[in-house]
Order: C-alpha cells, then sequence, then structure tokens
C-alpha cells in the first residue's frame, strides 16, 4: 500500500441564505484546492464527492459529474459517495484508497451540500432520511428529537443537569470567534448557553449546529508524486483510514448509551497508524450534537465513559489543553453542511499540522484525529493524520 499525502487543500466560507448551489460551491473548493496543490488539473484523474442531500433538497443526482464538469476536470472519473453526515469522510475514504491502491496518483476529494435555501420542516424531513425511516423518520421523529433521546439517556446515565453539556458549545464558539470560514463567528457563555430556546427537551439550540451551505476539497498524492513536488510547508500523510457501521436505528444507542461503531473505527485506525489515544495531539469530532461529542470522545478513548462533560469543564479540550477539539469551531460554530463536514474537519486537521491555525494553533501539533459520523452512529469513518 503507497503513502497517501495532502498536497493542497481549498474551502468556501460557510454561509446560509446566498443560494448558491452544491456544486458551484463544490466548484470553488475544488478549484482552490488543485491552486493550492501547484498541479495542473490535467494530472487530476479522479474526484470523489461527499453529498447528502443534492438528490432530495437540489434535485440533482450526479453530482460529482456535474462537479468534475463545472470545476473544469472534464472526463475524469467521478463518483458520489453518500453517508449521510459522514458522506464527507466517505469520499476521503474513498479517495484514500484509491491512491494508496495504486489506482490513482492525484486525486481530488470534496464535500458539498446546500440546505439552507429550502424550508426548515424540508430540511428535517430530509435529514431524517439518515434514520431508519419506517420506525423513525417516517413516523415524524426528526433527527434533532432522536438525538435528544439520547441526550436524555446519557444524562440520566451519568446523573448531569442542564449545564453539564454547555462547555462543548462554549469551546467550538471560542474557537470559532477566530475562523474567517465560521459561520457563527461569536462567543458563547454558559448564560447565552442556558438562554437559548429549547428545541426538543432536554437539547437547546446551543446543542445543535445551524443549517448551512458549504464546501471543502482535498488534493491526494501517492507519497512519491508528493515528493516530487516542491512545498515550503510541511506535508501531511494520511497515516489511518478506518469505516465502521452499526444499526441505522438509534434503538440499541439508546439501550447502550454508546457509539459501538466510533469504537471499533476508533480501534481500527489506532491499528493502522500504530497508535493510541495519547499519541493524538487535537481531535476534529463530530461535534453535531453535544451528546455525540461526549459519546465521541469516550468512543475514541479520550475520556472514561461519563466522564467526558467533566474534562470539556475542566479545559481539557481547549487550544491550550490536552486535547484540543473542534479548534476551527467545529460543526457547532464553523457549521455543519451535512455532505462536506467530513472534509471541513480534514482541512482544518491539516493545516493545524501544517502550522497554518493562526490564533487557533495548536502548539507542536503533529498528530491529528477527525472523525466523522453519519445518522445517530450508524456509519463512523475515522482519519488519523501526520506530518509527512
Amino acid at each position: 500500500m503507497r503513502d497517501v499525502v495532502i498536497i493542497g487543500s481549498g474551502q468556501t466560507p460557510v454561509t446560509r441564505g446566498l443560494g448558491r448551489r452544491a456544486q458551484e460551491l463544490a466548484a470553488d473548493a475544488i478549484q482552490a484546492a488543485v491552486l493550492d496543490a501547484a498541479v495542473p488539473s490535467r494530472d487530476v484523474s479522479a474526484l470523489y464527492l461527499g453529498n447528502m442531500l443534492a438528490g432530495i433538497l437540489e434535485h440533482q443526482q450526479q453530482l460529482a459529474a456535474h462537479c468534475a464538469w463545472s470545476s473544469g476536470l472534464k472526463g475524469i472519473e467521478a463518483l458520489t459517495i453518500e453517508a449521510s453526515c459522514g458522506s464527507g469522510a466517505g469520499a476521503l475514504r474513498a479517495g484514500f484508497m484509491a491512491v494508496a491502491g495504486g489506482f490513482h496518483d492525484i486525486v481530488v476529494v470534496c464535500g458539498a451540500e446546500q440546505m439552507s435555501h429550502a424550508p426548515n420542516e424540508d430540511v428535517a424531513r430530509a435529514l431524517a432520511t439518515a434514520s431508519d425511516w419506517p420506525a423513525e423518520g417516517g413516523r415524524g421523529r426528526s433527527f434533532v428529537a432522536l438525538n435528544a433521546s439520547l441526550m436524555r439517556r446519557y444524562a440520566e446515565a451519568h446523573d448531569l443537569n442542564g449545564a453539564s453539556f454547555a462547555p462543548f458549545s462554549i469551546t467550538a464558539h471560542r474557537n470559532g470567534v477566530h475562523n474567517p470560514n465560521a459561520l457563527l463567528q461569536r462567543g458563547l457563555d454558559i448564560s447565552g448557553y442556558l438562554n437559548s430556546r429549547i428545541l426538543v427537551e432536554p437539547m437547546r439550540m446551543m446543542d445543535a449546529p445551524p443549517i448551512c451551505d458549504g464546501a471543502a476539497a482535498v488534493v491526494l498524492a501517492d507519497g512519491k508524486t508528493a515528493a516530487a513536488l516542491h512545498s515550503s510547508l510541511p506535508r501531511v500523510r494520511i497515516r489511518a483510514s478506518a469505516v465502521a457501521t452499526d444499526a441505522v436505528g438509534v434503538g440499541e444507542r439508546l439501550r447502550t448509551v454508546r457509539l459501538p461503531a466510533a469504537e471499533r473505527s476508533s480501534r481500527e485506525a489506532y491499528e493502522q497508524a500504530g497508535m493510541a489515544p495519547e499519541h493524538i495531539d487535537l481531535f476534529e469530532l463530530h461535534d453535531a450534537f453535544t451528546v455525540v461529542t461526549a459519546l465521541s470522545l469516550e468512543s475514541a478513548g479520550f475520556s472514561p465513559r461519563g466522564e467526558a462533560t467533566r474534562i470539556a469543564a475542566d479545559g481539557e479540550l481547549d487550544i491550550g489543553g490536552r486535547l484540543p477539539i473542534a479548534t476551527m469551531g467545529g460543526l457547532k460554530a464553523r457549521g455543519h453542511p451535512v455532505g462536506a463536514t467530513g472534509v471541513y474537519q480534514v482541512v482544518d486537521a491539516a493545516q493545524q499540522l501544517m502550522g497554518l491555525g493562526e490564533d487557533n494553533q495548536v502548539a507542536n501539533a503533529e498528530v491529528a484525529m477527525a472523525q466523522n459520523i453519519g445518522g445517530s452512529g450508524a456509519t463512523v469513518v475515522t482519519h488519523i493524520l501526520t506530518q509527512a
């Protein structure tokens, strides 16, 4: 298996209400990534695109082919990867395998999503297709409601109160302030958290990310090709790529209050990289809901069960803490354009490893982990990145 190196990245600011279609956003991110990689577009031989909702909200399928054409990569292999909210990292997994397996030397991976143009009820119904539709979404249970149930069970299991989850959101917003590409570039304190309205008991608005639009992209190359390209910055290598799955319905996870697929995906990634949790310098986790933040930290081995909210309150997850999370705002503050999120996470992690985090730079960052979750935990994709 060949080494896989990130040689370029690009992203659009996360926005809402601008009415730009997913393929327009993708074209901007792809072109920026190819320019950053400083390779001729003719050398790119494949595009792997993560997207969840274009077929539902934009009535546009074959999105990868559409994006390849509109971004100037005409005629190349182009495939759309769908794993609900984990689609972006699913596309990265496909690109990683294509390069590692020797099928392509240079590929582009992109995640793109437009959501904010549609009525909120339509977006909620579309997102609910990530649930077990006959038993959950088709019976009117929104994705917020399903995660609120998980949050309630977690709080009961670990004797937590209404403010226990607040540090996760506060940390993300603090980091988002300094990210010019974040949707919510404003801080949050405990008062703002507690005064935010209840969406579904016990989940507040500040426990969930906003509906938004955006696209992010990376260019991948095999190690030999990457070494031949001049760069004044450190390269970033993908040391591990792992996917695990679980039941699509949330029922079993409500019973055990665990994310088994996140546990398996993390474990496999550590084994591939020859690492353990203590080797990770920062964690771009899937903070779509604060309860998922807690469960992700525990599943990846960064916290004992039931202790994730405590380590957040103690400052261990801050930029200067033991394990910085959501270093550029995460899903909560940067925004969660669902099919794009997994690629945004990797772009953020790669920038940290190259020393480009600016005001949010994690000191001496050498190893980063990114974990993207589809649905309520049915598909979990984990990548470990290091300086090449």
